[in-house]
């Protein structure tokens, strides 16, 4: 089962769940005219049972996917003959590349592909077909418990509405959490990787240096093993675009303002 079916099964379960816990909060207290003596609306006890089954579930499918990948190549690797576990791990990633490919009916540009390759590449679908039905079966497993977690706490008393702000606020937390640590992943990245080319270009030939060709050569006998980083090209190159830019968007924009406040009517 794919990724999308079974997100689309679950959306379609926590949709009934919604209705189904919405009704039981009515009926707990004895009909429609009787809400009142419920402690929040019926829609946030539906709301409570849909999040109880989709957090779980949605935070299983993450792990699962960070780590599905890894874990098969893992198995993979230790069934494979031996002269494949010997290689460095580059020539092991590359040999693992070309039994994804052929296992994903891709093409591989490595020529024909050997027996010991097509068995892998047969042995890396029935993992992933695994996978897929694993990872099915714990998710609805998942929603299922989530479901009579909450189906159990519907009480007249119960504060659904204060836990699904709750829910709601820790969920909006995590979601800010994560666009602050990817920004403070990608500062740490630009400074590492800074601090790696200052370590071999001097910082003086990076401002002061007139000339801008970064063409280094991964062996010393190749063309161009020796690149020259001096910025001074970029930095001109950027101010003189900017300048343009600026000489042709100054004017039209402080002419348009002018215009617009002064002499156009109200309407236009």
């Amino acid at each position: 089962m794919s990724a999308l079916t079974l997100i689309l099964i679950v959306f379609g379960l926590t949709a009934v769940a919604f209705v189904l816990a919405r009704q039981r909060s009515v009926a707990l207290v004895g009909g429609p005219a009787e809400t009142r003596n419920l402690h929040s609306l019926p829609a946030y006890y539906g709301a409570y049972t849909a999040l109880c089954m989709l957090l779980p579930f949605f935070l299983m499918l993450l792990v699962w996917g960070m780590s599905q990948q890894s874990l098969i190549e893992r198995h993979l690797v230790s069934t494979l003959p031996d002269h494949y576990q010997a290689m460095e791990p580059d020539e092991l990633s590359l040999a693992l590349s070309e039994i994804s490919n052929l296992a994903t009916g891709g093409i591989t540009g490595f020529g024909e592909p050997s027996e010991e390759a097509l068995a892998s590449a047969a042995e890396f679908n029935r993992l992933q077909q695994r996978s897929r039905l694993y990872r099915a079966l714990a998710g609805l497993a998942l929603v299922a418990a989530g479901f009579v977690f909450a189906w159990r706490r519907i009480r007249p008393d119960f504060r659904a509405r204060n836990r699904v702000e709750k829910m709601v606020r820790g969920l909006l937390l995590a979601c800010s959490m994560v666009a602050i640590l990817t920004t403070i992943g990608i500062l740490l990245s630009v400074i590492f990787e800074a601090i790696r080319f200052f370590g071999k270009v001097p910082l003086s030939e990076f401002l002061f240096g007139l000339q801008w060709s970064p063409q280094t050569a991964i062996r010393s006998d190749q063309v161009g093993s020796s690149g020259s980083f001096g910025a001074i090209p970029l930095f001109t190159g950027t101010l003189l675009i900017a300048g343009i830019a600026m000489l042709v968007a100054t004017p039209v924009g402080l002419m348009t303002a002018i215009y617009l406040s002064e002499y156009a009517s109200s309407r236009f």
